[in-house]
């Protein structure tokens, strides 16, 4: 089981990205979601973002 928390992409710097995790900023690399681009909602696991999400989808999540 993982855990993956979804974030939204903020500002794009090459393969890595700035997210947004509830108010805090941080790096996350793109590498296996090369598509997403800013204001996209991502799952981010370990450091990674691992698949896009709608933002329905990660609104809800972020209420749990």
């Amino acid at each position: 089981m993982c855990v993956a928390v979804p974030s939204l992409i903020t500002a794009l710097d090459g393969s890595d990205a700035i997210v947004d995790v509830g108010g805090i900023s941080r790096k996350a690399s793109l590498m296996l979601t090369p598509e997403a681009k800013i204001g996209d909602y991502v799952l981010i696991h370990a450091g990674y973002a691992i698949s896009i999400v709608d933002r329905e989808e990660a609104e809800a999540t972020l209420e749990l």
